[in-house]
């Protein structure tokens, strides 16, 4: 025990002997990459996030659709009628997928005229609450992409480009535990940042209640003519209760701006940065430097060592 002891003293007394033989290279690194990291976090723009928290809204159909489906399934599949199962679907998670998607992503961007914002803005200036944008990539005062690119890519970011930068600033998760919704955007902007998302909360109810109200009309037509072709009673009753409920659907729709989303908690201008945290990365960029200057250490010692042996 006393020798496993005594070898352990003599291991550490030959490190920081080693060390101390090098120091000049452990300092001269270790500083190297502690103003590297310095200057690396000073020039990180200020990132702010903002985020909204929402509720589903989604329309109960167990006492809809669902109901006629357990009552008459039968009796409209006779009709050629799909009443589909009562389960309905879960337009929360459809909402998610849809506003994740590369179609109303470049429809939010075109519809908002957001890309300059979204690919080219550098900082934030608190004073004018003005966007400083990359003079490299674009030039505000004449509204023009001045970025050099190599085909098949154009001064102007394709929606493709946009799209993938876009997926990198938004979020958009739901609590498993509690069915609630959060929606967050980062950006060198807090107003831009607060804006973004309010836009994306009207706007993916407004799609989801397009879609829905164009489904119902559809839905309706499609019923309005099953009427027309029979004549049996209980079929055509079991018509006429699809078609108020399609009815209703539009009226709904029509009444409620939060269809899919209710904010509960609203986005606001965030007042602190989210990120970069410089503290962090001046300590792991030093941290790297000292761990770097010990490796470059050792691996001379060994090479020197392997020389001496030949």
């Amino acid at each position: 025990m006393k020798n496993n002891i005594d070898n352990d003293e003599i291991n550490l007394r030959e490190i920081f002997t080693f060390i101390w033989q090098g120091k000049w290279i452990v300092i001269a690194i270790t500083s190297l990459f502690a103003v590297a990291s310095v200057l690396y976090a000073i020039n990180q723009p200020n990132i702010y996030k903002s985020e909204a928290l929402l509720a589903p809204a989604e329309q109960d159909k167990a006492g809809g659709l669902g109901a006629l489906a357990g009552q008459f399934g039968g009796l409209a599949s006779l009709a050629g009628v799909n009443l589909g199962a009562s389960g309905g679907i879960d337009k929360t998670q459809m909402a998610l997928e849809v506003l994740k998607s590369r179609q109303f992503t470049s429809e939010f961007i075109q519809k908002h005229n957001i890309l300059h914002d979204l690919m080219a803005a550098k900082t934030w200036n608190r004073e004018t609450n003005t966007v400083m944008y990359d003079q490299e990539l674009y030039v505000a005062e004449q509204n023009k992409w001045v970025r050099e690119v190599e085909l098949p890519f154009t001064p102007e970011p394709s929606m493709q480009e946009a799209y993938k930068e876009f997926s990198q600033i938004v979020s958009a998760n739901k609590d498993k535990e509690t069915g609630m919704v959060q929606i967050t955007i980062e950006h060198v902007s807090p107003y831009v940042a607060k804006h973004w998302v309010d836009w994306l909360i009207q706007d993916i109810n407004a799609t989801m209640k397009q879609r829905e109200v164009q489904e119902a009309n559809k839905s309706t037509e499609f019923l309005t003519k099953q009427l027309e072709q029979t004549k049996i009673a209980d079929i055509r009753a079991v018509l006429y209760k699809l078609v108020e409920e399609q009815t209703k659907t539009i009226m709904f729709a029509n009444v409620r701006d939060e269809y899919v989303f209710k904010t509960i908690d609203p986005a606001v201008v965030p007042e602190k940065k989210f990120k970069p945290k410089r503290a962090l990365i001046c300590i792991f960029g030093t941290i790297l430097g000292f761990v770097l200057s010990l490796l470059i250490m050792f691996f001379f010692s060994s090479i020197k060592s392997f020389y001496s042996k030949l």
